[in-house]
């Protein structure tokens, strides 16, 4: 069954940093491209970054490039997320998940919810001002 567990949310003061994990379990890890989403109160689930397994190019939204960086260990399946220089507007629930990813001309496109079949429970961040 597969399986990811994100966890490493919480509540920092803006200007502060975060580091959320997802574990992998359940199947062969290098199958899926591994991505976070995020979701506001009142929002739609939205891309934030993603990575092939095993190296290749990763994809950041515009709002967060610069800011955050994604990053995975093999041996331990895990995906990281290291949200740097935090926002109010990063407050959100944020979502591990696995599924498919989409590269043109060497890079990754935009990543979509419905090509991501593979949930985490989802982590909260809050960011006060």
């Amino acid at each position: 069954q597969v399986q990811l567990v994100d966890s490493g949310g919480g509540s920092v003061q803006a200007g502060g940093s975060l580091r959320l994990s997802c574990a992998a379990s359940g199947y062969t890890y290098q199958s899926y491209c591994m991505a976070w989403f995020r979701q506001a109160p009142g929002k739609e689930r939205e891309g934030v970054a993603a990575l092939f397994p095993g190296g290749g190019p990763t994809y950041y939204a515009g709002s967060v490039k610069g800011r955050f960086a994604i990053s995975e260990d093999r041996a331990e399946k895990t995906v990281y997320l290291q949200m740097d220089s935090l926002k109010p507007e990063d407050t959100a629930t944020y979502y591990c998940a696995a599924g498919v990813c989409t590269m043109v001309a060497g890079a990754l496109t935009p990543i979509q919810t419905k090509y991501f079949n593979t949930w985490g429970q989802g982590t909260q961040v809050t960011v006060s001002s």
